[in-house]
């Protein structure tokens, strides 16, 4: 198959994980969180891209960059799911699949959770899996790939 890379991208507060409200987002820290994906990546010859940013610009020039050079992305837009049109615009426009990912069930979360801007754009959803979410996030990416010939 080659060697592929995936951009695995993180929005707002997620370089608090492991810190912040762990009752609700887990114990485990991004940088784990990307230990385990770099140990997926490497057992299927997949090279992951990481990176994370409190802002929403920030965000939008990662995923734009992506489409050069990336297969595809897993994203965690946090708090911006339920706001941003202009990364529902950008994902909308890339021509690679994008799979938004979430640490929790936020349909078992306050109703304006509820509503993902993203999810009618994106080529598939995870959430409410924890960390391990972001594993799933990739083999269904990867799976995507896979069924697109690529």
């Amino acid at each position: 198959m080659g060697t592929r890379r995936f951009l695995v991208l993180n929005g707002p507060n997620l370089n608090l994980l492991g810190e912040r409200e762990p009752e609700v987002y887990g114990s485990v820290t991004l940088e784990e969180v990307e230990a385990r994906c770099r140990r997926w990546g490497e057992e299927r010859g997949v090279e992951l891209r990481f990176a994370q940013s409190n802002h929403e610009g920030v965000l939008l020039d990662r995923l734009q960059e992506a489409r050069r050079d990336c297969a595809g992305g897993v994203f965690n837009p946090g708090a911006y799911t339920h706001t941003s049109v202009a990364l529902r615009d950008c994902v909308a426009a890339l021509r690679i699949p994008v799979v938004e990912v979430h640490l929790s069930n936020t349909h078992a979360r306050e109703p304006f959770r509820r509503r993902s801007l993203l999810a009618p754009v994106a080529a598939g959803r995870v959430e409410g899996f924890g960390a391990a979410g972001y594993l799933l996030a990739l083999e269904g990416l990867l799976g995507i790939l896979r069924e697109r010939g690529l």
